[in-house]
């Protein structure tokens, strides 16, 4: 198998990394992080210019058909650059309105960068149980009312429209019975609560108080909206997997210039050989990663539904476990000026850490891989 990207992806590559460098500097993201909307609208639009937002979304609706492999190579360097724009939650929501079909005209304003989406699927009680939902949607005349909360949804209160999970029918834990919903973000009944999360991402708390919704809000089948929820959030969490290998690069580099530059004993402390063997561990942790992300970008967009997860779950699980092994080897590698603000090296350490928790720990996505079928015969 050719593992290397193609001229297009290379220049998409290109031209992310030149913007960074040039307008997306740590300084311009400081400033970005703590101005109140949390983003910028200038970034925003030069990710729509470049054709990132087009990326993931069909020709038929004004987009350029890009795979997970396309959109790995897009994360990486915006993992590189710590962006904190809403693209990853817009991606992974046209993601979900491709598979149901129907929601074309949504799709094309994704395309054009009109639409920013959010998906509102965790609750506080379900930590990363998709199924455990007490959002209810109840038959309302030609439609339906939504009651209930969605919480740490990531730049929910930047979204246009938002993705929302509920049960129509069945108990918790059941697969059957959920349904999911585009439901404007500003629609009556729908109070948004925005925060700053410590790796300096947005994210909000959402209530729905009857919230009325049209029966074509509903996308796919009622009742029937869970393959759609656990393909898109593996899709999600591919794109999180690439995002997290970009930061590592970053932050791997940056601590090589660290131990080039910081002196002690008269020397730079990157003469000590205890310190090389730490780099070259980072580096390997930082390599196997890229390897399973890779993996998961070429089979999450395969029919076969069992290795999907089983290949997009071993690849969370490497991925977290080497985003750990890198942030708090950086950090140490650093010293004290590895924490403060200041430094670089503390805003990847955080975003690497938010990555490990964000759709699936390691340890549930190690869980999730066990229960795969075939994997105790294979055993």
């Amino acid at each position: 198998m050719d593992f290397n990207f193609t001229e297009e992806q290379k220049q998409f590559a290109d031209a992310l990394r030149r913007w960074a460098g040039k307008d997306y500097g740590f300084e311009q993201r400081k400033k970005i992080i703590h101005s109140p909307s949390g983003v910028s609208a200038d970034a925003w639009n030069t990710l729509v210019e470049l054709g990132m937002t087009a990326l993931p979304v069909p020709e038929a609706q004004g987009g350029f058909s890009g795979t997970a492999v396309d959109m790995l190579v897009v994360m990486q360097e915006l993992g590189r650059a710590l962006v904190v724009e809403p693209y990853l939650a817009t991606a992974m929501g046209a993601r979900m309105l491709q598979l149901a079909g129907g929601h074309e005209s949504l799709l094309e304003r994704v395309a054009t960068g009109d639409l920013r989406l959010a998906c509102a699927l965790y609750e506080k009680q379900s930590r990363y149980d998709l199924t455990d939902i007490e959002t209810r949607a109840v038959p309302a005349g030609s439609g339906y009312l939504l009651n209930g909360s969605k919480c740490v949804v990531v730049h929910g209160a930047q979204a246009g429209m938002l993705l929302v999970s509920a049960r129509s029918s069945g108990q918790p834990r059941e697969q059957d019975g959920i349904s999911l919903f585009v439901v404007a973000a500003d629609a009556p009944g729908v109070t948004v609560k925005d925060y700053r999360t410590i790796d300096g991402q947005r994210a909000a708390d959402i209530v729905f108080a009857d919230v009325q919704v049209a029966a074509d809000a509903v996308l796919g089948a009622a009742g029937a909206g869970w393959d759609m929820i656990d393909a898109g959030v593996d899709y999600g969490t591919t794109l999180l997997c690439a995002e997290a290998v970009g930061a590592m690069e970053a932050l791997n580099a940056a601590t090589l210039d660290y131990l080039k530059t910081r002196q002690q004993f008269g020397v730079p402390i990157g003469k000590f050989q205890a310190l090389q063997h730490r780099m070259v561990d980072m580096f390997i942790q930082q390599e196997q990663a890229r390897a399973m992300a890779t993996l998961a970008a070429v089979r999450v967009d395969g029919q076969d539904a069992v290795e999907r997860r089983r290949n997009v779950s071993a690849a969370k699980a490497r991925v977290g476990q080497a985003l750990k092994y890198v942030g708090q080897q950086a950090i140490q590698l650093h010293g004290g000026m590895g924490v403060t603000d200041e430094m670089p090296a503390s805003h990847y350490f955080k975003r690497l850490s938010m990555i490990e928790l964000t759709l699936g720990d390691t340890d549930y996505h190690l869980s999730r891989f066990a229960s795969q079928p075939g994997f105790r015969d294979a055993a």
